[in-house]
């Protein structure tokens, strides 16, 4: 199967450079699917998605409705990050793959990237499968296999799999899709991050603490104030420190020590650990909690 005419679903920033590819490589984008517009910002303004935004810089169509791809005369849909599942009345008109970030099965779900690096795992990769009701379950068409760096972001993670399924995506479509292979193997899940997870628990070990970090969004309280923790590096084993407690920018944990690079104070920008420990100055024995 070589198709040339195609749906594009997806809504976030990492879904933009799928997207611009494809009219690159000259596919006819029939219809592009994202999520409505969102009030975001201090001002509550109404923003569109990325994907929307970019859609409409390329002057594509934008729809809202998953429906209105049955009509849209198109020989395949690709799913990128869309955010929603595909109802099976849709994916019984329509065939559809999805640009997944993970090597399925596992990580199937809502967070693989996030999941993948809580776990410590050493590597992870991108499918392409093709679509079907379950929850990430349909036959894999390729797969690419991307080794995850100590010290890489959640963020930065996503940014280099977006680019290899890019990559991936454009290369099947170019040699025509052949059959999907079942997946194989155990499946695990990587249910959405609860907020609550990225609260930095001081007792556990210091590895832990710095892969929530690279998660993204970590914070801990100080003075009764939240400080977001947005990099941090594993610090000396054997310092003498009980969890939580500062010296300088290293904290105690309850094996090791975290050294926080880059921080941001409730209500500031953010900065980096010495200039905030210049203003804060932690006092001997303070505590993050």
């Amino acid at each position: 199967m070589r198709p040339r005419s195609l749906a594009f679903l997806g809504s976030p920033q990492v879904s933009v450079g799928t997207l611009r590819a494809l009219v690159g490589d000259g596919y006819d984008l029939k219809v592009v699917v994202t999520q409505p517009d969102k009030r975001r910002g201090r001002g509550g303004a109404l923003l569109p998605s990325p994907v929307k935004a970019a859609a409409l810089d390329l002057g594509l169509p934008v729809s809202h409705r998953v429906d209105d791809v049955i009509d849209a005369g198109v020989d395949l849909g690709v799913v990128v990050a869309f955010g929603k599942l595909i109802k099976p009345h849709v994916l019984d008109a329509v065939p559809m793959v999805n640009v997944h970030f993970s090597l399925l099965p596992r990580w199937r779900g809502a967070a693989p990237v996030e999941r993948a690096i809580l776990a410590g795992d050493a590597v992870t990769g991108v499918c392409l499968m093709e679509l079907e009701a379950g929850l990430d379950t349909g036959p894999v068409l390729g797969r690419r296999v991307v080794p995850i760096d100590a010290d890489e972001t959640a963020a930065e993670l996503r940014a280099e799999l977006a680019l290899e399924g890019t990559d991936l995506l454009l290369a099947q479509l170019r040699d025509g899709l052949a059959p999907g292979v079942p997946q194989e193997g155990e499946a695990t899940y990587a249910a959405k991050i609860d907020p609550a997870e990225l609260r930095l628990d001081w007792r556990q070990p210091a590895s832990r603490l710095h892969r929530v970090v690279r998660v993204g969004r970590a914070w801990a309280m100080f003075r009764g104030r939240r400080l977001g923790v947005g990099r941090a590096a594993l610090g000396p084993a054997d310092v003498a420190l009980a969890p939580g407690e500062l010296r300088g920018v290293l904290v105690g944990t309850g094996n090791g020590s975290l050294e926080l690079v880059e921080v941001q104070p409730e209500g500031r920008s953010a900065m980096t650990a010495r200039a905030w420990e210049n203003g804060a100055r932690p006092q001997a024995g303070e505590l993050l909690t």
